[in-house]
């Protein structure tokens, strides 16, 4: 056995992208009320179809075999019905000879059978809530707020999607976000089926109230009090709805529709809220965004007499919802970032302790029934797996979807370094190393700068920038948490703001020194890529450093003009980042813009972007590689028209894998050529 296991290894590959893109990739994971089973959605790739098909498994958290519950392929969102008899999620499906052109609810019981389709709503489902007698169900839609009655909902809908012209019209400030437009005319309300009837009722309809149109249209929007008579929902109270707005949370009674508010402050922004158990105190969480726009998370507890408090301003990281309180209301689990890991940890107010409750790689997601937990986490070394954890027990994982793939893949080690950076504070510097690494030949190095710029470099499993596939090419893979980075707290959190570009770029070059210094860094192949703000990062770089320094970079969705980029869905933010507005002080803006340092740019670039990316309009790759072609330095472009901020499609991240290696072996290669010996 010791002899096969040997040769198991020898043969063994480094991780490439088509195996990248054979993993399966468990998204959302919910427990069951009674804690035996869980429900969770697996995403299957496929490099033939160009599609990934999403369907629902069944995990037993005794640890039996998984089983397959769907084959619909775009299945989601799934959870249990009060009584665990029935599990709801959110599809787009043919049946019945109707196939939906909207996302729609269906229900199926968990023991199998065929998924049926709840009351169609033509404008679709967005998410939804059981409510706690299990006959009604709460769920988000988008849907024209002057229109009464569900049936003019479903006329509208059909006379819209019926018309011919493709202009999108608005008056609005807040009309599109991330990859596309907020439905024109439209908000999103919260809306009352009844499952057993099929009514539809919009408990929003004749209130100024709608959901956020950031992205907060899931679930953890809003929460359905125990008693099943009030919803706790987010919303923004300001006359006109704005990304970057502070946020509030009222309460809507279910029978009367009446609302009344429960934390609203001007001082603080508020989100994911949930009720205790007995339904006398609400968490959630809050940001003193008075203090910066960048504020971290605490935690507000609401008690029954309106009065409320936060805990976490001495913690000093972030709060991230969901969260979940314990059966008995002495405490509460939440998500949070901790120095390029992100926990699973417990937070009892009554003594104002906290621990750990499973500790990182980087925790995706979790649900918690009675006394037993599910989590799914992934690290650097492997995708996401779900490990079911109950009292008095070790914890135990109940699935193993990509072992038998990985089995055959050689992980390259992962290490942790610290080292000093701008202003004399640490920074963490995880490498990837190539797999069968000794440490005594020289290797190129790639610097890997993650974006945000509030985010983490951290211990997890990406897809889009995969560091055991880009160190798979024979390379070390370093990424870095610069000041700006999330969990390090709310200082190295605000430390770029309004000069941006400045403390980050010294903590770069304080890695590459760093690396340079190693007898394994080949100084001749050290390269700097990255997305997002990374991309900025890359061509901040290019017009900062003098050439030679980086033999090539990669720029993905970076901005390079800070002017042009106003055109952004999150444009009210950015003067906030920049710490002004191009009109009144553009002397600052254009101080932290790439585009101004153009004249130095000689560094070789791969640009890539992609056309529906609202977040970094794609003018700014478009205007930085016209702009390398126009001075004469080396650049190429790699541009999707059908691809956002992020590369989604099997067969275009396949595509941008390969661009990527060809640009940096066309500049010094990934191992250094082999001179012939002489016979």
């Amino acid at each position: 056995m010791a002899t096969e296991a040997r040769q198991r290894r020898a043969a063994a590959r480094p991780l490439d992208v088509d195996t990248l893109w054979r993993i399966e990739r468990i998204g959302a994971v919910a427990l069951a009320p009674d804690g035996q089973r869980a429900v969770c959605t697996v995403a299957r790739p496929s490099m033939a179809d160009n599609r990934t098909a999403t369907s629902l498994w069944l995990l037993a958290t005794e640890g039996a075999p998984p089983r397959r519950l769907t084959q619909g392929g775009s299945d989601t969102q799934p959870a249990w019905s009060p009584r665990g008899d029935r599990i709801a999620f959110v599809a787009r499906r043919e049946q019945q000879g109707r196939k939906d052109s909207t996302p729609q609810l269906y229900l199926i019981a968990p023991d199998g059978g065929e998924a049926a389709r709840a009351a169609p709503f033509a404008p679709g489902v967005e998410s939804f809530r059981w409510l706690p007698d299990g006959r009604r169900i709460v769920f988000a839609a988008w849907v024209w707020p002057g229109l009464k009655g569900a049936a003019a909902q479903q006329r509208r809908h059909r006379a819209w999607s019926a018309r011919k012209e493709s202009g999108y019209a608005t008056s609005e400030a807040f009309y599109r976000y991330w990859d596309h437009n907020v439905p024109e005319g439209r908000v999103l309300h919260l809306l009352l089926l009844d499952l057993a009837s099929g009514r539809v009722r919009d408990l929003f309809e004749g209130t100024p109230y709608e959901l956020p149109r950031s992205g907060a249209e899931g679930r953890d929007a809003y929460d359905i009090r125990a008693d099943g008579r009030r919803i706790a929902f987010v919303h923004d109270p300001a006359p006109q709805p704005l990304l970057g707005n502070r946020l509030a949370i009222a309460e809507i009674e279910i029978a009367t529709r009446a609302v009344r508010p429960l934390l609203d402050d001007a001082g603080w922004d508020f989100g994911a809220p949930r009720y205790s158990p007995d339904g006398k105190r609400l968490a959630a969480t809050a940001a003193p965004v008075a203090r910066s726009h960048t504020a971290q998370n605490q935690l507000a507890l609401r008690e029954a007499d309106g009065r409320w408090s936060a805990w976490g301003e001495a913690w000093d990281r972030s709060v991230e919802g969901p969260l979940r309180w314990a059966d008995d209301g002495a405490s509460l689990l939440f998500a949070a970032e901790d120095r390029g890991r992100r926990h699973l940890w417990r937070h009892r107010p009554a003594e104002g302790r906290i621990e750990i409750v499973h500790a990182g790689g980087w925790v995706q997601d979790y649900d918690a029934a009675g006394s037993t937990l599910v989590v799914a986490a992934d690290s650097a070394a492997h995708p996401v797996r779900v490990t079911a954890r109950r009292a008095g027990r070790e914890p135990l994982r109940i699935e193993r979807f990509n072992d038998a793939l990985l089995a055959r893949v050689a992980p390259g080690e992962r290490r942790e370094i610290t080292l000093r950076g701008a202003q004399g504070d640490p920074v963490q510097l995880w490498l990837t190393l190539p797999p069968r690494h000794d440490g005594r030949r020289r290797q190129a190095v790639l610097q890997v700068l993650h974006g945000g710029p509030h985010a983490a470099a951290g211990d997890t499993f990406g897809y889009r920038w995969n560091t055991q596939v880009l160190a798979g090419a024979d390379r070390v893979v370093a990424q870095l948490n610069f000041h700006g980075s999330s969990g390090f707290g709310q200082a190295f959190n605000d430390s770029l703001n309004g000069r941006q570009g400045e403390l980050e770029l010294q903590d770069i070059e304080a890695a590459s020194d760093w690396l340079l210094a190693q007898r394994w860094c080949d100084p001749r192949r050290l390269y700097a890529a990255g997305g997002s703000y990374g991309g900025f990062l890359a061509a901040w770089i290019n017009g900062q450093v003098p050439a030679g320094r980086y033999r090539a970079l990669v720029c993905h969705a970076g901005v390079f003009d800070r002017v042009a980029t106003f055109s952004a869905d999150s444009w009210p933010v950015r003067p906030k980042d920049l710490g002004a507005k191009y009109w009144e002080d553009l002397p600052r803006v254009l101080a932290q813009s790439p585009a101004t340092h153009a004249a130095q740019m000689q560094t070789p670039t791969l640009v890539i972007h992609g056309a529906r990316d609202y977040r970094v309009p794609d003018c700014n790759g478009l205007a930085y590689y016209n702009t390398l072609k126009a001075r004469g330095v080396d650049a190429r472009l790699l541009w999707f028209p059908d691809e956002n901020h992020w590369i989604l499609k099997p067969r275009n991240s396949r595509l941008w894998y390969r661009e990527v290696e060809a640009w940096l072996e066309r500049h010094g290669g990934a191992a250094p050529r082999r001179r012939p010996q002489p016979k």
